[in-house]
Parts: structure tokens; sequence; C-alpha cells
């Protein structure tokens, strides 16, 4: 993905914008991160340069929770805890 693309995307749920971004791997382009909505707090990965920005009918949580549990170092505690669709303070998942 490339870091201008941020000047367009609004959150799909709220339509807040701007949102936040967080690099974890980056080349060229950011190979992975996550995109987030201050406004709602949901969370978006970036996967393999691929910004993710599904409704939460569409995303699969067993999915998400390792993503969330890959990058838990790099991920701000509030989307870890708070965080929507998914967190892993829900049902003890922070292991």
């Amino acid at each position: 993905m490339k870091k201008k693309l941020m000047d367009i995307l609004a959150c799909p749920i709220d339509k807040y914008y701007p949102l936040e971004l967080r690099v974890f791997e980056e080349k060229e382009e950011i190979i992975a991160g996550i995109i987030t909505c201050p406004k709602c707090l949901r969370w978006y990965p970036i996967r393999d340069e691929i910004p993710e920005m599904l409704p939460d009918e569409l995303r699969t949580e067993k999915d998400e929770l390792i993503f969330l549990r890959k990058w838990k170092e790099k991920i701000p505690q509030k989307i870890l805890l708070e965080g929507k669709p998914f967190n892993l303070k829900e049902k003890g998942k922070t292991g």
C-alpha cells in the first residue's frame, strides 16, 4: 500500500476521516501495518501490501486475532483491548 492512499481513506463504518496509520513492515510500499479509526476504534489490517477495509460481518475472527497477536508489540493498547470488531480482551484471548 502506498502511504498517500491514506489521503483518501475513510472508515467504511462511520465515514470518519482522517484515519491513523501504523507501519510494521515497509519496503517501497507498506507491506504490513494497521489502519485505525480514532472515532469508533475499528482497525483494519494491512497484509501483503493490501489494506483490508472490510465491514465487520465479512471479517474472520480467527484470522484477525492471529494478526493482533503477531503484531501486538506494535499495536496501540487501546486497539488491542478495545478495538472493533475483535480485540484481545474479549473472552481472555490475550495468549
